[in-house]
């Protein structure tokens, strides 16, 4: 099986986890239990509960008062659950119609008070050249598996100025196969595998006070 990014519009086949489930819910934190939809779009693979538990977990109190950018961002999970466990900020880039309204949708109805969506591509968006203070403490990096969109996106963070020191940087890919080509000065933290999924944490550069893998 082929497995896609959170949204891969352009997939010939639709890629889901948990069969046809269109819900999640927030595991942690002030939004803990509400439930979050997301649409039925093709090749669209959010985050299950129990990686965001795990990769929470790693965080630990990094979350808290973070700057966020939920990259590929899908249903939005991972940004909404760093919002619930005290992110002071996130930012989401979908290329997804559907699914950017629908993200914006639960940032009102949750009353999200430092969030956007940006409804673009996920390359456009890291084109331009960020500030010091719009640059990201923590990043959500989940492209499509089957694409040249890792590589790319990862390089366009590190040379725009889009991460802080010691900033952290989660990855999903396939766990089969040689690792992507990822920026050198990105440190692997942690890393777990479920199914044919890899994840793991990265920091940049030194500056961290997570314990290495």
């Amino acid at each position: 099986m082929t497995f896609r990014g959170k949204s891969d519009v352009g997939a010939a086949v639709p890629v889901r986890r948990g069969g046809q489930a269109r819900t999640l819910r927030i595991i942690g934190g002030a939004w803990r239990g509400r439930k979050l939809r997301f649409p039925a779009s093709q090749g669209l693979r959010p985050t299950p509960d129990r990686v965001r538990e795990t990769l929470f977990n790693w965080l630990g109190a990094r979350a808290q008062g973070a700057r966020c950018l939920d990259l590929f961002a899908g249903s939005g999970a991972l940004g909404l659950e760093a919002l619930s466990r005290g992110a002071v900020h996130a930012s989401f880039v979908e290329r997804d119609v559907t699914a950017a309204r629908e993200l914006r949708a639960r940032l009102a109805e949750w009353g999200a008070q430092d969030a956007h969506v940006e409804h673009t591509d996920a390359l456009t968006y890291l084109a331009g050249a960020a500030t010091a203070a719009t640059a990201f403490d923590l990043v959500f990096l989940d492209p499509p598996f089957d694409s040249d969109l890792l590589p790319r996106a990862s390089a366009l963070l590190e040379h725009g100025g889009w991460l802080k020191e010691g900033g952290l940087i989660y990855v999903e890919y396939a766990a089969r196969g040689a690792p992507p080509p990822l920026p050198p000065v990105w440190a692997l933290l942690k890393a777990k595998q479920a199914g044919e999924v890899g994840y793991h944490l990265y920091a940049r550069a030194a500056l961290n006070a997570l314990t290495p893998a």
